[in-house]
């Protein structure tokens, strides 16, 4: 599954994923693979990454949207 993190001014992170762990303005949620379909609004908070290497990486965000489409994740975050 592939992410990417992308505010006005510069990409925050670009890559292969296994799990990602998102601020929901209605909740936090989580997205694997395979995942169903989804746009979605942030709030502030972190956005947990785990790489395919397991490696663990928090970015902080200012809110922002999320895109879930055939395994590939867009986050498009506020400036932080």
């Amino acid at each position: 599954m592939y992410l990417e993190i992308i505010t006005p001014d510069n990409k925050l992170y670009s890559g292969e994923v296994d799990a990602v762990k998102l601020p929901g303005a209605e909740g936090s949620f989580g997205v694997l693979k395979n995942h169903a379909p989804i746009i979605a609004t942030l709030k502030k908070g972190i956005v947990k990454i785990t790489d395919v290497k397991k490696h663990v990486e928090n970015i902080g965000i200012n809110g922002g949207v999320v895109e879930v489409l055939r395994n590939k994740i867009i986050v498009l975050a506020e400036n932080v």
